[in-house]
């Protein structure tokens, strides 16, 4: 969490859904946050899809912190779609979150 005179940012690494995460982004003006595809997870033999739900955080998941801290911009990165389109992670997303979200981009930059 990087608190500025102006700006509060949250920077996710890999990581598995953690609640400390959810507090230290709770009211956040940007959360960039790391993101596994739910789908693509099931397209996995079971031990990847082990293996990645216990090292990152699911679109579904992610959504729901992102509800519960209401972030001024949710912003997705590090993003593990496994073959499929990078947009199927952010529709996953916005199924259940309703807040302002976007897939980041090399040399994007958000205010």
């Amino acid at each position: 969490r990087f608190t500025t005179p102006d700006k509060v940012i949250v920077i996710s690494g890999d990581a598995a859904y953690d609640p400390v995460i959810e507090k230290m982004a709770t009211g956040a003006d940007i959360l960039i946050h790391e993101v596994v595809s739910e789908l693509a997870l099931t397209q996995l033999p079971e031990f990847w899809q082990n293996y990645h739900r216990s090292n990152h955080t699911t679109s579904y998941e992610l959504a729901g912190l992102a509800s519960r801290a209401k972030p001024g911009l949710l912003v997705l990165y590090h993003v593990l779609v496994f073959g499929l389109e990078d947009e199927i992670v952010l529709r996953e997303v916005q199924e259940r979150y309703d807040g302002p979200v976007v897939l980041a981009e090399d040399l994007d930059v958000y205010n």
